[in-house]
């Protein structure tokens, strides 16, 4: 990941951050990570399945690497507009489809029939491979027994807004879903499931990972209900029913349809942090990683950042200057009432430029490796000496905007958004301060 041209530091410091963001993305894509982790053809078929939103990108990369005369089908589900352009001019053996996230639609709700279909009648010769990454709670979307598609698309919107962390908002879709949290893999058997992973969330936990559709769940039925309590978000009597009663338990450690199923990651975030840092390093800066696992209110994680990047320019500690500060995680928003636009990586950078006040020498990126943040068009922002500055001109204090969750409309018209398009793959918040 060193070779490419890196623009100086120094001279170009919003070209030179947005050299580490792309470094880290090329760490995650499929294409370069996927041959290592793929078993051997079977005796018997090769069912593909899967969701996320490298789901386009990981299908294409093991049509490619799959041996051309050996059996090979199968259905994945992507976000929309998530399909690489030449898998979609030229589509392989593996059917890629398209729904909503991160509220699921009844597009992602078909597709998850069609995989629950495409895994029945297995043998003991065949092998399920499940390629999941971020995104793929919302896109394999099957209600457990009796919840509908729309209550389970109102508590999702609800924990969406509330700013639970994703391990939280995970364990109640699995406890509300018929394939999420192991079941996908018990319908797989006898068939032996090979599940392939990019993760997007903090600590890389399996069963994390779009709700672990093929992988064991220590999570319960009570863990779901208390996680919706403490965010005070009421549910349907079926849906209330069925976590009260334990029918909606998942397959736990253990059990016996899971053994001998295999889980490789392929691509995480602290993976795609050292890339960043090793391209940084390689231009004469020196780069420090804070963590792949930082979790909290984007806003808040804004000044914390901050604080950090002050000490440096300031005192030169903890660290020296010129040097780039990185760090990775799944921040949460919580949305005020009437909020406005932008995601997690915007609101992160408001909450920092506002903390900076100007700060001489540092410069910040935050974006989305999957190349939008939240709902928008954008991965994220670049913020600057003179962000404050160039936004009162324009008659805009920073701190109403980040009041009413605003922040696209903040840093839109300062012309610092970064619009990368959708990246096809996903692990998760890439955040990079350079202090110079």
């Amino acid at each position: 990941m060193t070779d490419r041209f890196v623009p100086a530091a120094q001279s170009d410091p919003r070209a030179f951050l947005r050299a580490l963001y792309d470094a880290a993305v090329t760490r995650a894509l499929p294409a370069g990570v996927m041959a290592a982790s793929l078993p051997a053809p079977p005796a018997g078929r090769t069912v593909v399945v899967g969701a996320g939103k490298a789901g386009g990108s990981m299908a294409a990369a093991v049509d490619a690497l799959w041996p051309a005369g050996a059996p090979l089908s199968g259905l994945v589900v992507t976000r929309y507009d998530h399909v690489p352009p030449a898998y979609r001019a030229r589509p392989g053996r593996i059917e890629v489809v398209e729904a909503a996230h991160p509220v699921p639609d009844a597009a992602g709700l078909q597709a998850a029939r069609r995989i629950v279909e495409l895994v029945q009648g297995l043998g003991a010769d065949d092998l399920v491979l499940c390629l999941i990454s971020g995104g793929g709670s919302s896109l394999l979307s099957l209600p457990a027994q009796g919840v509908t598609l729309d209550e389970k698309r109102a508590i999702n919107q609800a924990l969406l807004k509330s700013g639970a962390a994703i391990d939280e908002m995970n364990c109640v879709r699995k406890h509300l879903s018929a394939i999420k949290g192991g079941r996908l893999a018990v319908m797989c058997a006898p068939a032996r499931v090979v599940t392939l992973l990019v993760s997007d969330v903090p600590g890389d936990a399996p069963d994390v990972i779009a709700s672990g559709p093929t992988v064991a769940d220590p999570t319960t039925c009570a863990d779901a209900l208390a996680i919706l309590q403490r965010y005070g978000i009421d549910l349907p009597e079926a849906a209330r029913r069925g976590l009260e009663s334990g029918a909606f338990e998942t397959p736990k450690p253990g059990h016996p349809a899971l053994a001998g199923h295999q889980v490789h990651l392929i691509a995480t975030p602290q993976q795609s942090l050292e890339s960043a840092a090793a391209v940084a390093r390689a231009a004469g800066v020196d780069a420090h990683i804070l963590s792949d696992e930082i979790e909290g209110e984007s806003r808040e994680v804004g000044k914390v950042h901050a604080a950090l990047a002050r000490a440096v320019a300031r005192r030169g500690a903890p660290f020296a200057r010129p040097c780039v500060i990185l760090s990775g995680g799944e921040t949460t928003v919580t949305v005020r009432s009437g909020g406005g636009r932008g995601g997690r990586a915007t609101e992160f950078l408001l909450g920092c430029a506002i903390a900076l006040q100007g700060e001489p020498g540092v410069h910040v990126l935050a974006a989305d490796t999957d190349g939008i943040d939240g709902i928008e068009d954008n991965a994220g922002a670049i913020v600057t000496p003179d962000t404050l500055i160039r936004a009162q001109a324009l008659g805009m204090k920073a701190q109403d905007f980040l009041d009413r969750n605003d922040a696209y409309n903040f840093f839109a018209p300062l012309g610092d958004l970064v619009v990368p398009g959708p990246t096809y793959t996903n692990v998760n918040d890439f955040r990079a301060l350079l202090i110079l």
